[in-house]
């Protein structure tokens, strides 16, 4: 499920009726955000929080410039798109780096948030800026959090500072100190997490916080929690002081209430959002741009930022030019199905283009990661003949092809017809035809 699609279409619902009419009355206005109040709520975000917004649209909608504008509708969806960048934090939130390495960062969460899986993730970011990272097991109550957190670590190829089940007070004090002597730039304590919040737990992780004194005390989400996440953002502030959240699982079936309250409720700021199961699925939290996918508008941005992880310069240009001139073979088919993979889910990337949901429909891709691994079997079954002239696979190629991965030959027609309309797709948005923008 592509992130908040269930609001992002009862939203864009809302704002249909709107369309192709001049000025609008304040009846129609109020209308539309009944139905923007209800799907709000459907989606869990904060009772409170809904009320407030949509007071604060409403009476920004209602005003004589927006009734007497030609372009009433658009000017609608801006005050919506302002206000949840507003609610969400204006601008995003960078990780405080501290002046004398290292920088301390804790974490803390419910047990089954994702917590440990977070700190590797951090780790790989922090490998992305050339930073020295240390992981610390701090939580010794958890059966085999020790273990997971140096499995973690050694899978993101960061060092993993560990004393068994000596008291977790001792042995963040006794990493940072290593650290120093280390040369390590970034130290993340795991803590442990419980069940639901407790007396002790917090106790523990406020001595923790007093002998470290970390640079950042990062709140790990699950945003499918809905609003009790709320409540339990709300409680962790008010006994540690959190400098920020990070919610997971934001590419699960998440109904957006968490990204939307959590702000609001606790004043403090998202900061990263994890949006799958491997160690690169994190994303910086933007609130500008998670307005505009949640508005159904596209992340061009963070759609750029990814491909430049997977593609140089001139690869790109490359594949924008074969795209142009209608030269795109399975070849070129089987080196994006692996570059690809390195930008994340591929139902995610899809909503990132402006125009991109309305331009795939009708033509029955279904692309997703499972059907990425069979189309590769698929064209590694094929011979570099094949793979160049796609044109001369018939009857008899087809069922040897089929036979050679293991798929059925409906399964071979279904991809080659596929990989047509793909080409098909891929010119119009290489020429602009159906999308806002054009790949230069």
């Amino acid at each position: 499920m592509a992130l908040f699609s269930s609001l992002s279409e009862k939203l864009n619902h809302a704002f249909s009726k709107l369309k192709n009419r001049g000025a609008l009355t304040e009846l129609e206005i109020k209308e539309a955000m009944r139905e923007v109040r209800i799907a709000l709520l459907e989606a869990d975000v904060n009772f409170n929080v809904v009320k407030n917004f949509i007071k604060t649209v409403s009476e920004k909608a209602i005003g004589e410039t927006i009734l007497k504008g030609l372009q009433s509708s658009q000017q609608v969806i801006k005050i919506v798109n302002d206000e949840l960048i507003e609610l969400m934090g204006s601008k995003h939130s960078k990780i405080e780096i501290s002046d004398k390495p290292p920088t301390v960062i804790m974490m803390c969460g419910l047990q089954g948030a994702g917590k440990t899986t977070m700190c590797g993730k951090l780790a790989t970011l922090m490998a992305r800026d050339n930073k020295k990272t240390l992981l610390v097991a701090a939580d010794i109550y958890r059966p085999a959090a020790i273990k997971q957190l140096q499995i973690v670590g050694e899978k993101v190829k960061t060092e993993v500072f560990e004393m068994g089940n000596t008291d977790p007070v001792k042995i963040a004090e006794e990493a940072v100190k290593y650290s120093i002597k280390q040369g390590i730039d970034v130290v993340i304590i795991d803590t442990a997490g419980r069940l639901q919040i407790d007396e002790v737990l917090m106790r523990e992780l406020q001595n923790i916080r007093a002998r470290v004194n970390p640079k950042e005390i990062l709140l790990v989400v699950d945003s499918m929690l809905g609003q009790e996440s709320v409540n339990v953002a709300g409680t962790f502030n008010s006994k540690l002081d959190i400098t920020g959240v990070i919610l997971t699982k934001l590419d699960g079936d998440t109904r957006g209430g968490a990204a939307l309250s959590i702000r609001a409720i606790c004043g403090k700021p998202i900061k990263f959002a994890g949006i799958g199961e491997k160690f690169t699925d994190i994303e910086l939290f933007h609130p500008d741009r998670m307005a505009s996918r949640i508005l159904g508008m596209g992340d061009v941005l963070t759609l750029i930022e990814k491909a430049q992880t997977a593609y140089s310069e001139e690869e790109a240009a490359k594949i924008a030019k074969k795209m142009r001139t209608n030269s795109f073979d399975l070849n070129d088919y089987l080196k994006q199905l692996k570059d690809i993979k390195k930008m994340g889910n591929i139902a995610e990337l899809m909503h990132m283009i402006p125009g991109a949901s309305n331009a795939l429909k009708g033509q029955n891709l279904n692309i997703d990661d499972k059907t990425i691994e069979r189309n590769k079997a698929i064209v590694l079954s094929m011979t570099p003949d094949e793979r160049s002239n796609p044109d001369i696979i018939k009857g008899s190629r087809r069922r040897r092809i089929a036979a050679g991965c293991g798929q059925s030959v409906q399964d071979v027609n279904r991809f080659l017809n596929q990989f047509e309309q793909s080409k098909t797709m891929m010119k119009q948005i290489s020429s602009g035809s159906k999308f806002p923008f054009k790949m230069r």
